[in-house]
């Protein structure tokens, strides 16, 4: 069955009510109808707090986190990720088991709601590349032609300064591009209309032609730190990304392949990734879902003990405060997490939901 995307998400949450959007996920998941409802209020209310026009009431107004119980297999995940598609919503998934494998530290809690960030991004990037589409797919057709078919240049004659240096008669050397016959500029367009409509119509999709690729080097922030670039500061991460020299390489490619890489460069020039930042980092913060999963796991059992346990009460108490609502510091700007979507997950076969 294939996903119901919305194109306005803005007129469509306006009449989606919570017993539509229970509707909608029946289309995917069975049965789970306490779950389906609680999720569908929580994402009500989040959009009503937006039409608020009170500033202060609405700093007022304060949403609830919803925890899921239930063994492996029910559709606890499956209900979180179906109601960000629907909504357009960035959504990112943990383990709630990965934050205590490295000693008792474990991974920063806080690469959560970076990794939200980063799904933001990618989200309203697609949007923005989808609008500009049709111009940038016009602006890539014409670059590919120029690549294709050069423009010709005019017959130039030189001059040798060391004629007049030595006292020998000045001579003009013509260049080779005279010998050649000369293309005037209506055959030069009525050459790149031809191809354009080949290209157009499929015909040159095997054929290959020769187009410059921007790369950028990488490697530099893993050998900063054993642990990998996200264990770095989003001040360095930034640093190190402005660092790294773009190469331009030419590469050989069939004509569709190049079409559609020229396309994604002019697309990219065409947007404003200001714009997408602060676009970005607003659904975050207003529709923003993160699935902490085993949540059980990481819940002490009784009374405290030493061992693991430790590492457990660690990221619990590291957690608290993200989910109560903070400013987490990303590289794209903070990011608030108080009306972040927090959904925990988990089986608690052995751990007891009063034991978190």
């Amino acid at each position: 069955m294939e996903t119901f995307i919305p194109t306005d998400v803005d007129a469509f949450m306006e009449t989606l009510t919570p017993a539509k959007i229970v509707a909608l996920l029946d289309r995917y998941i069975i049965g789970q109808k306490e779950a389906k409802k609680a999720i569908a209020i929580a994402i009500r209310n989040r959009y009503r707090r937006q039409k608020v026009r009170d500033d202060k009431l609405k700093e007022e107004i304060i949403p609830k986190n919803i925890l899921m119980i239930g063994p492996t297999g029910v559709g606890k995940t499956e209900i979180a990720r179906r109601i960000a598609k629907i909504i357009k919503a960035p959504f990112v998934k943990v383990e709630a088991t990965k934050f205590t494998e490295v000693g008792y530290v474990g991974r920063d809690v806080d690469s959560m709601i970076r990794d939200l960030v980063e799904a933001s991004i990618r989200l309203v990037q697609a949007e923005k590349l989808k609008e500009v589409e049709k111009r940038a797919k016009e602006l890539a057709l014409e670059r590919l032609l120029d690549y294709m078919i050069p423009e010709s240049r005019p017959r130039t004659e030189t001059f040798n300064p060391f004629t007049a240096l030595f006292n020998f008669p000045p001579t003009r050397e013509i260049s080779e591009e005279r010998e050649q016959p000369q293309e005037t500029e209506l055959d030069h367009q009525a050459r790149r209309r031809e191809l354009k409509e080949r290209i157009l119509k499929g015909e040159l999709d095997e054929d290959y032609v020769e187009i410059e690729v921007e790369e950028r080097s990488g490697g530099l922030d893993f050998i900063l730190t054993p642990f990998g670039p996200e264990q770095l500061t989003p001040e360095f991460q930034e640093l190190f990304s402005a660092l790294l020299p773009k190469r331009i390489k030419r590469k050989k490619l069939k004509v569709r392949e190049a079409l559609e890489i020229l396309k994604e460069q002019e697309a990219r020039k065409l947007i404003d990734f200001d714009e997408v930042k602060r676009e970005a980092i607003r659904r975050a913060e207003e529709l923003g879902i993160v699935f902490i999963d085993e949540i059980d796991k990481i819940a002490a059992r009784g009374t405290y003990t030493s061992g693991p346990d430790v590492s457990r009460e660690g990221v619990q108490r590291d957690l608290l405060p993200l989910i109560e609502g903070t400013t987490v510091l990303t590289k794209y700007g903070p990011v608030r997490t108080d009306h972040i979507l927090f959904i925990a997950a988990g089986a608690f076969h052995v751990a007891k939901v009063t034991d978190l």
